[in-house]
């Protein structure tokens, strides 16, 4: 199988990325914190039938990772023009959690390039955002105590809290201590920092899929708000699952993405 996986300058940076597969391209956007090699459950299945692209955003994997501040429309801005400079210009795209503000984003203000758009718990911020600066406050705190490994020791046992995952649990944490502490505070603050008017979501038009764990870090009805809001958009739900959906429960998060997929 053809697989490719250089670097490419963009908006000053080199930007890593894979692509491995034939036929209509489909693309792949990580978390904060994550890289191209945790979408290792997906490609192989996503790629029996489609190109499949990933790529490490901005500050992450083995993308460059400038001095902040960073911003979702402008990890938005780097995915648009690496997209146009490999000749693609129509795509199946796909986020999990800021990836999923990163490929929303995308969808606004590139709507040409898009095909069909997947979301994966992620949703734009909304409400009461004085929680979510403290979890913000929290991170960087443990950061500065303890390093990235502390954070992945923190994050590990609310993404997967069962006793059979302590596979999952320590890769996750050794993977968690290789990111760059500067790029991770940046890209937090750029959740914070980002949101999208009704108005901008209803412009959507391709077909879409929320997809949510329903015992993700966001309820499941702010996913369902977000299916009201965009044209042409249904929900699926995962049960018993966290926010690392295709890491925790890689075979249903497959063919919930795949269901939709082939339908289009």
């Amino acid at each position: 199988m053809n697989q490719i996986m250089p670097k490419k300058l963009v908006n000053d940076i080199e930007i890593y990325y894979e692509i491995i597969g034939e036929g209509e391209p489909l693309l792949l956007v990580h978390g904060l914190g994550s890289s191209t090699r945790d979408w290792e459950a997906s490609v192989p299945i996503f790629s029996k039938d489609y190109q499949v692209i990933t790529v490490d955003i901005r500050g992450h994997g083995k993308t460059d990772k400038p001095k902040g501040p960073y911003s979702i429309k402008n990890f938005a801005k780097d995915i648009a023009d690496i997209l146009m400079s490999l000749g693609f210009n129509s795509v199946n795209v796909l986020g999990i959690s800021l990836g999923g503000m990163i490929v929303i984003q995308l969808t606004i203000d590139y709507p040409e390039l898009i095909k069909t758009l997947a979301v994966v718990n992620s949703a734009p911020t909304s409400g009461d955002l004085s929680l979510f600066e403290k979890v913000i406050n929290d991170r960087i705190e443990i950061i500065k105590a303890k390093g990235m490994r502390g954070i992945g020791e923190a994050i590990a046992p609310v993404l997967f809290i069962k006793p059979e995952q302590e596979e999952l649990r320590n890769k996750f944490v050794e993977r968690w201590a290789e990111n760059n502490p500067e790029a991770y505070i940046s890209a937090l603050k750029s959740i914070k920092a980002w949101s999208v008017s009704d108005d901008q979501l209803h412009t959507i038009k391709c077909p879409t899929l929320i997809l949510a764990s329903d015992q993700d870090y966001s309820p499941v009805s702010v996913k369902k708000e977000l299916v009201k809001k965009i044209q042409n958009s249904h929900l699926v739900i995962i049960n018993d699952a966290r926010h690392a959906l295709p890491i925790e429960k890689p075979e249903e998060f497959n063919a919930a993405v795949m269901e939709f997929l082939l339908k289009y």
